[in-house]
């Protein structure tokens, strides 16, 4: 209704009707701004009207942990080091072996004493036993061997002949290190699995984290959108104000331009804030592997209140409890482990070999012509017999004897160790950085944390001062006291103090989910 009583009113040509004009259009201005909605009203307006797929907070972390690439990759690698120290620990497992052979053979003989012309022999060998490498190096093996051995030959006393032997023998390396040297490699293996173990739970914490930040970053980006769709609906409110002024002689026809240049600017401005909210929902969608329609709009904004920690209290905590540092630490150890092994196996080696046992032997007895004397033997019996005698030892074995190998000049072994030493500063160095870059993270989101209630208190004031000033200058616009580019340049003010009050009502929540990433949970204390 007003802009057709406006349009009436155009119509009149004379110099009197045009200062009626002039009081008649100030008074529907006053009218249609006060109808108009509070810019925060207009602003909770556009962002429910958003099209999206609804997305929580926790439905985003649950989705994130569910199916992010990241914390599968390193759940990969932790259950890779696992394999490996449950690979290596199972060296020293005790291992059962079983061996059986069977070799026959035709012989041709020119000897008298063979026994045959074409000597004839069936073998049959068996063995078994247990053998385990003990965590200080002794290498143990216990084992019992059985042979059955059929002839043709006239000259065997026994045929077919059982004969056994026992023997439990061991070798200790005395200069290696014992357990040093012996568990150096699941020394190794058990470190690398707890650093792998801190990174995979340092990971989830993370996906945590980035989900959480990135929710965030849609809240603030749908923020920045309704906050630049509404700049661009008051630029076209404005735009047709110009031209109605215009027409009524109140300003000039450079106004209208200024106002036209402002509306094309802001359109440009809607559209890539369109496109940063794309952006940023796909980039959310990804990483939580959920497609939405069109896009992800947040159903609950940030809080407006966190916990605040003594500094020093955090950085101490951080570096007590991060599990990224955890997993440095381990990777130290992992190869200090080699290093020390290296030390004691650059030495000449000095080992201690025994063995104790027993022989055994028994068969069938045949008689034996030599000559014109026949011959027999008085020992007889089974395998089993022959079994017995080994094990209970009626025929003893032993041995006892000392090995020594020394390196001509030692370059190897002092070459590993040099080696070995470098790669434990490397880690150590590694360390001390994260270390730093950790206390440096921490305090300085302590700080965004701590000043987080001042910051939106002043983003707010900026917001309501720059709402206040475009108020004034649009009543100076309409009595002619500012001119169009002033007033384009307090609603550009305007637009900039509320994309600044959306930063600081997500970037506390932001730092405090930094904290607990990097703190590993630890923040906010339990009182």
């Amino acid at each position: 209704m007003a802009a057709s009583l406006t349009k009436s009113i155009i119509l009149m040509q004379s110099h009197s009707s045009r200062r009626i004009l002039g009081a008649l259009l100030f008074l529907i201005v006053q009218t249609v701004a006060a109808q108009t909605q509070s810019p925060d009203s207009a602003l909770q307006q556009i962002l429910s009207s958003l099209e999206g797929t609804p997305l929580g907070l926790q439905e985003a972390i649950s989705l994130g942990l569910q199916n992010s690439n990241e914390l599968k990759t390193a759940e990969a690698v932790y259950l890779a080091a696992e394999g490996a120290a449950r690979r290596e620990n199972g060296t020293f497992d005790p291992e059962v072996f079983f061996n059986f052979y069977h070799d026959d053979q035709d012989q041709p003989t020119a000897s008298f004493f063979a026994g045959a012309p074409v000597l004839n022999t069936e073998q049959t060998t068996g063995s078994g036993g247990l053998r385990f490498e003990l965590p200080i190096g002794t290498q143990v093996e216990a084992s019992m061997n059985a042979i059955r051995l059929e002839t043709n030959s006239g000259f065997a006393f026994l045929n077919p002949q059982y004969s056994s032997f026992g023997n439990l023998s061991l070798r200790q390396p005395l200069l290696g290190g014992f357990d040093v040297s012996a568990r150096k490699e699941a020394s190794k293996a058990g470190r690398e699995m707890d650093a792998a173990k801190a990174r995979y739970d340092q990971a989830a914490l993370a996906v945590n984290a980035d989900v959480e930040q990135q929710y965030w970053d849609l809240y603030a980006a749908e923020r920045t959108y309704a906050v630049q769709k509404l700049t661009r609906d008051r630029a076209e409110a404005f735009l047709r104000e110009a031209e109605l002024r215009v027409s009524s002689g109140l300003i000039g026809p450079n106004q209208v331009a200024n106002a036209r240049t402002f509306l094309a600017q802001q359109e440009i401005l809607l559209i890539d804030s369109e496109e940063l909210l794309d952006r940023v929902s796909d980039h959310l969608a990804a990483v939580i592997d959920k497609k939405p329609e069109p896009r992800f709009r947040t159903t609950e904004g940030p809080p407006s209140i966190f916990p605040i920690e003594d500094m020093d209290a955090l950085v101490e905590a951080a570096i007590e409890k991060n599990l990224q540092l955890a997993s440095f630490q381990s990777e130290i150890e992992a190869i200090r482990a080699l290093s020390d092994a290296a030390f004691w196996e650059a030495f000449p080696t000095l080992d201690v070999v025994g063995s104790i046992g027993g022989n055994g032997l028994s068969g069938t007895p045949r008689d034996v012509i030599f000559g014109s004397d026949t011959l027999r033997t008085n020992r007889s019996g089974s395998l089993g017999d022959a079994l017995e005698q080994s094990v209970k030892r009626f025929f003893p074995t032993w041995s006892l004897g000392m090995e020594l190998t020394i390196p001509v000049t030692f370059r190897e072994g002092l070459g590993e160790k040099q080696r070995l030493d470098a790669s434990v500063v490397i880690a150590e160095q590694r360390y001390v950085q994260a270390k730093q870059r950790l206390m440096e993270e921490v305090r300085a989101r302590s700080r965004e944390l701590a000043n987080g209630e001042r910051r939106l208190k002043a983003a707010r004031e900026g917001v309501d001062a720059a709402q206040e000033q475009v108020r004034i200058g649009q009543i100076e616009f309409q009595n002619g006291r500012t001119t169009a580019f002033e007033l384009v340049r307090l609603g550009e003010d305007f637009a900039v103090a509320q994309h600044r009050y959306s930063q600081a009502l997500v970037r506390s929540a932001k730092a405090a989910a930094e904290l607990r990433l990097l703190t590993s949970g630890a923040y906010p204390f339990q009182k």
